[in-house]
């Protein structure tokens, strides 16, 4: 590796530490030959992810968006040289041979972010967690191990919207400050709620009930992943973010609707003691 791509990781997972801190925890747990080009992943998700926080409008951030389409589709403006996410992400692309179509359907599902549309159906919502949190899983099993990420994408699917689930579940209190509402309106509409009622009556049992489960959901993925399967020993580290989706969902069901003002993540001590635990025994 040169000194500039050592350079350019060490800026990526400084990226990541402060972003994304599960993944960067993630990294740290990677085999050393392939943590670059797995920093490199990460780091671009993270970029996709707040793409959001950093404009004030959709037309910026869909600029944003077009760069990294235009970048993986060789036809970037600029010198790529000095973004160290993006020069990173084409080496990891082309010493991996890793499949650009994925990479580019992750930021076209991120055009979602920018607007405040319903996310109507529990079909959408796994359309939209396949194409980023279970695309990303995939990927960065392809680093891995190749071979074995092809018998496992089903793994990789399930667990993605499982992790999406979590995801959102986080995030919530962010999501409700700028009147966005992840959660699908079919799961809305089932307890009794619409989009207004969820964002400003969270003491409302039946916000409790519509968390509880959207929760729900995220589990029955969860189970559907670890009923896939058992993960080869070469994966491992992919689906290390993943340990994070049992106790936040467990939480997100005990708490309900406190979730919509209340960070429910575990403690770091535990998600990286689940993580270690996920390489020593291989159970998801």
């Amino acid at each position: 590796m040169s000194a500039l791509s050592s350079a350019n990781e060490a800026l990526c997972l400084r990226t990541l530490q402060e972003t994304d801190r599960d993944r960067y925890l993630a990294s740290l747990l990677t085999p050393a030959d392939q943590r670059a080009a797995v920093v490199a992943l990460y780091a671009y998700n993270a970029e996709l992810a707040r793409v959001r926080d950093v404009v004030r409008e959709p037309l910026p951030g869909e600029v944003r968006l077009q760069y990294w389409r235009d970048l993986l589709e060789g036809s970037a403006h600029g010198d790529t040289a000095s973004n160290p996410v993006a020069a990173e992400l084409l080496r990891a692309v082309q010493i991996w041979q890793l499949p650009v179509a994925p990479l580019v359907a992750m930021a076209d599902a991120r055009v979602f972010d920018l607007y405040d549309d319903p996310m109507e159906t529990t079909a959408m919502f796994e359309g939209y967690a396949g194409e980023t949190a279970a695309a990303l899983i995939q990927l960065v099993a392809l680093v891995l191990d190749a071979k074995a990420a092809e018998g496992a994408s089903e793994i990789a699917g399930h667990a993605g919207v499982a992790l999406a689930v979590a995801g959102t579940l986080l995030l919530m209190p962010i999501h409700r400050a700028r009147g966005q509402v992840y959660l699908p309106t079919q799961i809305l509409a089932s307890v009794g709620l619409d989009r207004g009622s969820f964002l400003t009556h969270a003491d409302d049992p039946r916000v409790t009930a519509a968390i509880q489960a959207f929760a729900g959901f995220g589990l029955d993925h969860l189970r559907k992943a670890r009923a896939a399967g058992r993960l080869p020993k070469s994966l491992l580290a992919a689906y290390l973010p993943v340990t994070l989706v049992e106790p936040v969902l467990k939480r997100a069901i005990k708490l309900g609707g406190a979730c919509l003002a209340t960070d429910i993540r575990p403690a770091q001590w535990r998600r990286q003691l689940s993580m270690m635990r996920l390489l020593l025994t291989g159970h998801l």
